[in-house]
């Protein structure tokens, strides 16, 4: 961020070019506003055409005491001129709204990186809240970075003090009169945040104006304020490269729910989702909620068990059933799963993965229900398990969800987390028209007369006939006690069981997955990075780092993990060493080397934040010394 304090010549331009990416993080108290700025920032960015991927950091309170340690609520948000993959390993800048949040988010800043601190909220009650014994803006404590404390509470009260507002209201702004220097510093425009103001605060058009007001203080301020003299200067960083097309900006959440809704076009259905609030997985409840005019049903219910129970029933009506949760409310649903299961009804359960066991980590990403997506659930009850990689994955994998489900008459479960479903990245919209429909076929002729009608009968993938209930003559039964092989009647015979299950194994095993490609690399050598889920980003950086370095490592993301790829056996044979990065404490090893039986060995991170992309690249190294 270091620059000299008088204007740039063309010479000194091309012997300092921009940077190539820059990771900012504003840090806050949870009604600091930290979570729309940083998203609104981002909007700004994508509208200057930079690649970006974020991480917001939510305390897990609802509502902490103001100016507690764990009360701080963080966005960070890397972007740059090249491709992006994470939300990036240390911060160059670090926006501290009050004590608490520099000292829970200070450690993490680059050595010379940057400190822009509110010195108005270094009192002394907010430094006894942050357990700091002096005044850190004041000793040289934060001597290896560069500090640029400001009064912002003072200078937005200044900004907006013609609109009339009360103090704490008044208060309210300072995000925005933060937000306006971060744009100046960034060379951000801000229009579009002005429409935005204007648009969310039209029935307050005081308020809209206020905020437009610390808004505009806070670029003026970067614009007149000479920070050159400090060492802090205009920073520019050009677009990124991409393909001609349509962009957005686009969450997990967001985008598995437009997937959601785009497979049911493909399938030709109607979609019924059944949900209970829980983070992180309520967004998918509250964006399907607004897509109605898509043929979407959504219905909030009493529990988890009810959410999982209507949606199954949506789908033996004839609709798609889906249903969304997190590791608690997923182990509630565990009984209906098996029922699903029982009934060969498709349904669609995703798993916004969290800290865990029990109500753990709420607002902290994991990924550690891959045993449960497995193999959680009473009785040899297989089911397909598929994991995201990225927020614009999202979109694809939900689209695979339902293909696989209304093929195969079986439920099938989305693997996401936290960070996925709340990070944000530029997504291509894509053209539909390169989605092959795979429209579902209900049974509806009924037995020529004198012979009964089999709802337990297969087709080539296993799969039974799917019957709408009240379709004449196809009269059935339907539930969890065991099924006679064809009839459906109720059948507790060994041999019969023994057949069943062999089947609901052989239907799952035989679903048509597609073959294991290889992310860098060649297929063999000395060692393979095996990943699932959002250890993507740092995984690819880390491996394209160590490629660059010379060393002979490739990388293998599974995208479905069960069942798993036909030739990822043999894939994983042709390498030395096998390691596994997993935010757990070694799930997806312990499958492969049961399925498998390499010596796959872990990488395990449970600190409810995502990788960093130093610790995999050590990991490489160490493997390979």
């Amino acid at each position: 961020m270091a620059t000299a304090a008088h204007q740039v010549t063309p010479e000194e331009a091309s012997a300092n070019p921009p940077p190539e990416a820059v990771v900012v993080r504003f840090a806050g108290d949870s009604g600091d506003g930290m979570q729309l700025t940083g998203g609104q920032f981002t909007l700004s960015t994508a509208l200057a055409g930079n690649d970006l991927a974020t991480f917001p950091d939510f305390p897990a309170e609802i509502r902490a005491p103001q100016g507690t340690l764990f009360g701080v609520s963080a966005f960070q948000i890397n972007f740059g001129s090249a491709a992006i993959e994470t939300a990036g390993d240390a911060p160059d800048v670090l926006v501290a709204m009050n004590p608490a949040a520099l000292k829970t988010n200070v450690g993490d800043l680059k050595p010379g990186g940057l400190i822009i601190a509110d010195e108005g909220e270094f009192n002394k009650r907010n430094l006894d809240k942050a357990k700091y014994a002096a005044n850190p803006l004041e000793d040289d404590s934060l001597a290896k970075w560069q500090l640029l404390k400001l009064n912002i509470s003072q200078l937005t009260l200044d900004a907006v003090k013609p609109f009339g507002l009360g103090n704490k209201e008044a208060l309210r702004c300072k995000n925005m009169w933060t937000l306006g220097l971060a744009l100046w510093m960034f060379d951000r425009e801000r229009g579009p945040l002005i429409d935005w103001l204007k648009a969310k605060f039209a029935k307050a058009p005081e308020l809209a104006e206020a905020n437009i007001a610390a808004l505009n203080a806070g670029h003026a301020y970067g614009e007149t304020a000479e920070l050159g003299a400090l060492g802090i200067a205009q920073v520019h960083v050009p677009a990124a490269p991409v393909e001609p097309g349509l962009y957005r900006t686009v969450t997990g959440a967001e985008a598995i729910s437009m997937g959601l809704v785009a497979g049911a076009q493909l399938a030709g259905l109607p979609m019924f989702f059944g949900g209970y609030p829980i983070t992180p997985a309520s967004a998918i409840l509250h964006y399907l909620s607004r897509l109605k005019e898509f043929g979407v049903t959504t219905f909030q219910a009493e529990d988890e068990i009810a959410a999982i129970a209507s949606a199954l029933g949506a789908s033996y009506a004839g609709q798609l059933g889906v249903t969304s949760s997190s590791g608690p409310g997923i182990a509630l649903k565990g009984e209906a799963m098996g029922l699903a299961i029982m009934t060969e009804l498709p349904l669609i359960i995703v798993n916004s993965q969290r800290g865990g066991p029990s109500t753990g980590l709420p607002t902290k990403t994991e990924q550690s229900d891959l045993y449960q997506a497995v193999y959680g659930r009473n009785g040899d009850a297989p089911m397909p398990v598929i994991a995201t990689r990225s927020a614009a994955d999202c979109f694809d994998v939900a689209i695979e969800a339902v293909r696989i489900a209304t093929q195969y008459m079986t439920p099938v479960m989305i693997l996401t987390d936290g960070y996925i479903a709340n990070a944000a990245e530029p997504w291509k919209v894509p053209d539909m028209s390169g989605y092959a429909p795979f429209p579902v076929t209900f049974k509806t002729d009924a037995p020529a007369e004198g012979e009964k009608f089999m709802p337990y009968a297969r087709d080539e993938k296993l799969a039974r006939p799917w019957v709408k209930p009240g379709t004449p003559g196809l009269l059935h039964r339907i539930g969890g006690i065991e099924k006679q092989v064809g009839t459906g009647n109720l059948d507790y015979s060994a041999d019969n069981h023994q057949a069943m299950t062999n089947i609901r194994r052989d239907k799952v095993a035989g679903i048509d997955v597609p073959d294991q490609v290889i992310e860098q690399g060649a297929a063999g050598g000395k060692l393979v990075v095996v990943g699932w889920g959002s250890t993507y980003g740092p995984i690819t950086q880390a491996v394209r780092r160590a490629r660059r370095k010379g060393l002979d490592v490739s990388h293998i993301h599974i995208r479905h993990i069960w069942p798993m790829p036909g030739n990822l056996g043999d894939l994983l044979k042709g390498y030395e060493k096998v390691l596994v990065p997993e935010m757990n404490t070694g799930q997806l090893k312990t499958v492969l080397r049961d399925q498998f039986l390499v010596d796959a060995r872990p990488l395990n991170k449970v600190s409810g934040q995502p990788f960093r992309i130093h610790e995999i690249e050590a990991a490489i190294e160490g493997a390979l010394a």
